[in-house]
């Protein structure tokens, strides 16, 4: 992935009850920091390690922009956000990490 772009990201859980919304210039490695629960707080307490959604931009004020826009709206429109994309809920993150354990 590119490093001069910024990601907006969606997280849920096992259960896909609870959402989080954040983001960062690098979405791979901070995906893989909440699924190694190396990110103190919301989602660590509620497992939330799972991607169902990101956004790319290019400029890191755009992306703050989004974040801020996302974490107000409705639950129910973000929520069919999701839906449009990926109506099954699966982990976008799914088979990033598979050779992981091989690095080190």
């Amino acid at each position: 992935m590119n490093h001069n772009q910024y990601y907006v990201y969606i997280l849920t859980n096992r259960s896909n009850k609870t959402l989080y919304i954040g983001f960062t210039n690098d979405l791979r490695r901070r995906v893989l920091e909440h699924k190694k629960k190396l990110v103190e707080g919301f989602t660590k307490k509620y497992y939330l390690n799972k991607l169902i959604y990101f956004e790319k931009y290019l400029e890191m004020a755009d992306a703050q922009k989004r974040e801020r826009q996302l974490k107000n709206w409705h639950r129910d429109w973000k929520l069919n956000l999701i839906k449009e994309n990926n109506s099954d809920f699966q982990d976008l993150s799914e088979g990033w990490y598979d050779d992981i354990d091989k690095i080190n």
